[in-house]
């Protein structure tokens, strides 16, 4: 780790600072709708624009690298970034920060796929486990860091918009003036949706199902905590303690996702994270429980993404794994586009506490179709299952990509064949 830290850190930093960036942009975008006047459905929609248009950035981007390259890329949209960052406060009307999501989700979107290119040639078959968990490490704090800036600042102001701009900014210069060299840049052909579902039913279910929840912790938490009467300091430290809670279980579940049967510890994550979101349904109107309610959902699915991308690669040849990242992570894109609008659709009908709901359902979703699915084919044995790697749901195809690399080194050093259908 060490080591890591030593080689990567302007690239990690820069990173931290991205997200210290698109976390408070995120939050601060949900309190200030709330000043204005914007109604629920309508946060809801502007929402749902950043995964739309981080979708789109995740498909479109590796082509724009490959004809002008990693930095003219990285240059262009961080811009684009920063611009917006300062526009949102200057047209307060929701068509327009629609519009404005749109474009700073695929900015995003193509700004995480050229950092994580660095990162990802910044390591080595030995190294590259520990810097994807630094990265998700990186990315966690830098949203925590973000919600400590919200709680100081005035959301009714320009201010708070200045400082996520000059952040974005800022995170440049690392980057670019890192030693690291320019990596050369080729995607992998994609596995087909289809042929995907057939190798593992839970594995793509899970992931849009978990789409949805991610989405709605990510754009919709401070909506909920603003329609529930919280003070900005309160809907600051309730976003907090979910990535918080995300970041302490990330490693033992994961410790113990290479040692029992997944699907057992897929379903008792899920159903875990759905007690606390019904927790939230009847008892959130007390903050203490809120908290305690936030840190539970945070520390249920975070990690269960990593963990289904996990039992994902249990059923996936080695040659497949990185092919099968692509599809994932659209698969994810849709729920998370989904995610804010049912959300929003159920705010509306049963009042703050539908942000709890959609929660609840979604992740009884996964542990009774991760019950179903016991019984549909045998489990595969801990010493025979691929290894486990710490993954942001916020990460990029490239991210995602190091990730499945990853386990296919693990795989062969270990000299495991993945089980089949």
């Amino acid at each position: 780790m060490i080591q890591v830290l030593r080689t990567a850190w302007p690239l990690l930093l820069g990173i931290m600072l991205l997200m210290v960036g698109n976390g408070l942009q995120g939050t601060l975008l949900g309190v200030r709708g709330a000043i204005e006047g914007f109604s629920t459905f309508a946060m809801s929609i502007i929402m749902s624009a950043y995964f739309l248009g981080f979708l789109g950035g995740s498909r479109m981007t590796p082509e724009l690298i490959r004809r002008v390259g990693h930095v003219r890329v990285f240059a262009a949209l961080g811009s684009f970034i920063s611009a917006i960052l300062i526009l949102y406060p200057t047209i307060t009307e929701p068509w327009a920060w629609i519009v404005l999501r749109v474009g700073i989700g695929f900015c995003f979107s193509g700004v995480y796929v050229t950092a994580e290119s660095w990162l990802n040639n910044a390591s080595t078959n030995a190294t590259r486990g520990k810097a994807l968990s630094l990265y998700m490490i990186v990315q966690t704090l830098g949203i925590i860091a973000a919600q400590g800036i919200l709680a100081v600042g005035e959301p009714s102001g320009f201010v708070l918009f200045v400082i996520p701009s000059v952040l974005v900014s800022i995170a440049f210069a690392p980057i670019l003036l890192s030693v690291n060299p320019t990596p050369a840049f080729d995607t992998t052909k994609r596995m087909d949706l289809a042929g995907l579902y057939r190798t593992s039913p839970l594995g793509c279910v899970g992931i849009f199902l978990m789409g949805g929840v991610f989405a709605a912790q990510f754009g919709m938490a401070a909506v909920y905590g603003a329609e529930a009467g919280l003070s900005v300091g309160q809907i600051s430290l309730f976003v907090a303690v979910i990535y918080a809670g995300a970041l302490i279980a990330q490693y033992p579940i994961g410790f113990l996702s290479d040692r029992m049967d997944r699907r057992t510890l897929i379903t008792a994550v899920s159903a875990a994270g759905a007690v606390s979101a019904g927790v939230g349904v009847f008892f959130g109107g007390s903050y203490p429980v809120l908290l305690c309610v936030a840190f539970g959902i945070g520390a249920m699915t975070n990690p269960l993404y990593s963990l289904l991308i996990a039992y994902t690669n249990d059923f996936l040849e080695p040659e497949d794994m990185a092919a099968a990242s692509a599809g994932l992570l659209f698969i994810n894109g849709v729920g998370a586009v989904a995610g804010p609008l049912v959300t929003g659709w159920l705010m509306d009908v049963f009042g703050p506490q539908g942000f709890w709901i959609l929660s609840a359902v979604l992740m009884a979703g996964v542990a009774a179709y991760a019950l179903y699915r016991m019984t549909q084919r045998p489990a595969v044995a801990p010493q025979d299952t691929g290894a486990y790697v710490a993954v942001s749901p916020a990460a990029g195809v490239v991210a995602m990509e190091a990730a499945q690399e990853w386990a296919i080194e693990q795989a062969e050093g270990e000299n495991v064949t993945p089980s089949g259908n």
